[in-house]
């Protein structure tokens, strides 16, 4: 059995920026996150564990003593900034740099035509980027949706990506939004660290016969990553921990990938790492 990991796998910069401030406000009590830190359940719990709380809404905001709060990489709303900080609490923004930079773009394209925001309605960075052009812009993420588009051509629609979003089915709705005849600004917004994961996975799933893919079973980013391997390598398996891993699947003539997704933390990583290349030397 041969057992290779990917060399881009796990924090980003923009996760590992959070989670750093996060234990850097340890002693300042109440001490609070404005949602989950990052989407893994594990580092989740053991911020809880230190005395960490985690507030899922504006309207929580009042049920608390006011303290400090950190926003994490995904970002908020503008309305939230301001709302958070009447009821007294102290903001630590956390917010990756990446998702700043599409919270620039759209609130200096509010206004000025159309603009469009390709990725996941639902997913909390995309919830945060519709607040700072004030809900102005429509989100897409399948060519079905593209195609029920009908803008006026003669008005400038500014274009940016989820960070997370996969780069090839962006590119697929890019050449779709293109060929309607609009007259476009695109800011390719994803993350280059995302895309270095997921280019790097999508060649590894290529080359071996089971993939493993480590991240939170809520992670965006973890899931598009499972879905690039899982369309290279039918054998792919999402766990979170080494704890969902059936290592009884492998065979010795098995040539193993192993990759996670940016909110994975290091050391979950080398605990699969090492039990599978052990396995495999058994």
């Amino acid at each position: 059995m041969q057992v290779i990991m990917a060399e881009n796998a796990g924090f980003c910069y923009g996760v590992d920026r959070a989670v750093k401030k996060v234990y850097k406000e340890l002693d300042n009590h109440p001490l609070y996150t404005y949602g989950p830190i990052i989407h893994n359940r594990q580092v989740v719990e053991a911020l809880e564990k230190k005395g960490v709380t985690i507030i899922h809404s504006i309207e929580e905001l009042d049920q608390h003593e006011p303290g400090t709060i950190i926003i994490r990489s995904h970002g908020i709303p503008k309305q939230d900034y301001e709302e958070i900080e009447k009821r007294g609490y102290t903001i630590v923004d956390a917010t990756c740099p990446y998702v700043k930079r599409i919270h620039q773009i759209v609130a200096k394209c509010k206004g000025n035509g159309n603009i469009l925001i390709i990725g996941n309605k639902d997913h909390p960075e995309v919830r945060g980027i519709l607040g700072w052009c004030d809900n102005q812009a429509m989100v897409v993420q399948t060519t079905e949706e593209i195609d029920r588009l009908h803008l006026p051509k003669d008005e400038p629609l500014g274009i940016v990506v989820q960070t997370t979003f996969n780069r090839m089915n962006y590119k697929k709705l890019i050449e779709k939004i293109q060929k309607k005849g609009y007259d476009v600004d695109i800011y390719d917004t994803i993350c280059s660290a995302t895309e270095e994961i997921q280019t790097e996975a999508y060649k590894l799933a290529q080359q071996v016969d089971k993939m493993i893919v480590i991240g939170g079973k809520h992670s965006s980013n973890t899931q598009k990553l499972f879905n690039i391997c899982q369309s290279q390598c039918e054998n792919t398996y999402h766990i979170e921990t080494l704890d969902d891993l059936e290592l009884n699947v492998f065979n010795e003539d098995d040539i193993i990938g192993i990759t996670a997704g940016a909110s994975t933390p290091k050391n979950i990583i080398e605990e699969v790492y090492i039990n599978v290349r052990n396995t495999a030397r058994i």
